[in-house]
């Protein structure tokens, strides 16, 4: 199979973790290593996401030197032969969705007037295999940010006024709006996060998650009702009050 011509790159705060995870990935550290996937390019210092992706990807573009930049989180451990299962995946996801333009492992499809959410992916996430039963490849309008690809070419960019939270949903209704498919892919990998769903929380964290949720519930007020894999938003404030009932500020973190 011809592997897309693909790259990677990571926002990075912990040295440790990106050494322990995504560089000792078996995909770039193993004896069966693929040598003609490049290694992730390593951001350090990004005050958002946007900061960290969207240099790299219009680089990319300008030079024309890779068809997908695959956003990949610190804490992420890729098998041996992750690229050909991805790639095998979203040749069959493009031969369904001819203008495909985002892509994840992890997501969530919500119709506006449905009571519930339909979750789509196949991942280990902090040592608890998450299989969803929905078909993959699987169309979706949110994807969980440890793995998010973007074409391109597709002039798709992260939006830096939401720090370095809901950027993967908000890319797919980006995408959306543009005409183009987003769907998440069966290409099982690992996620090491430290960051608990709920419970203490170090304050910080529960502030820039309340600030950039605001953000996102302004920019896109007229496509709530919205699902991601994290929250359901029906109204303005919805995330500020998920986080008031399910976690509890660390001051001394």
């Amino acid at each position: 199979m011809n592997l897309p011509d693909t790259r990677f790159v990571v926002a990075a705060t912990q040295q440790e973790v990106l050494d322990r995870c995504l560089l000792a990935s078996p995909l770039w550290a193993s004896p069966l290593a693929q040598s003609d996937v490049p290694p992730p390019e390593v951001v350090w210092g990004a005050d958002s996401a946007a900061a960290a992706f969207n240099p790299v990807i219009e680089r990319l573009h300008a030079t024309q030197s890779a068809q997908w930049l695959i956003w990949v989180h610190q804490d992420v451990w890729l098998p041996p032969d992750w690229l050909h299962q991805w790639a095998a995946q979203l040749c069959l996801a493009q031969s369904r969705w001819p203008k495909l333009a985002v892509a994840g492992v992890y997501g969530v499809q919500h119709e506006r007037h449905a009571s519930t959410a339909l979750r789509a992916g196949h991942v280990v996430d902090r040592g608890t295999l998450l299989r969803e039963p929905a078909p993959l490849p699987h169309a979706v309008n949110s994807l969980d940010e440890l793995l998010v690809a973007v074409r391109v070419d597709s002039g798709l960019r992260w939006d830096a006024a939401l720090g370095f939270d809901f950027y993967g949903t908000d890319v797919c209704l980006q995408a959306l709006e543009r005409g183009y498919a987003c769907a998440v892919l069966d290409a099982c990998c690992e996620h090491h996060s430290s960051t608990p769903s709920s419970g203490l929380m170090p304050r910080r964290l529960i502030d820039r998650i309340a600030r950039n949720g605001a953000a996102f519930e302004r920019k896109w007020a007229h496509k709530l009702p919205l699902s991601t894999s994290c929250f359901h938003i029906q109204q303005a404030g919805d995330v500020a009050q998920f986080l008031a009932a399910h976690t509890v500020a660390n001051d001394a973190s």
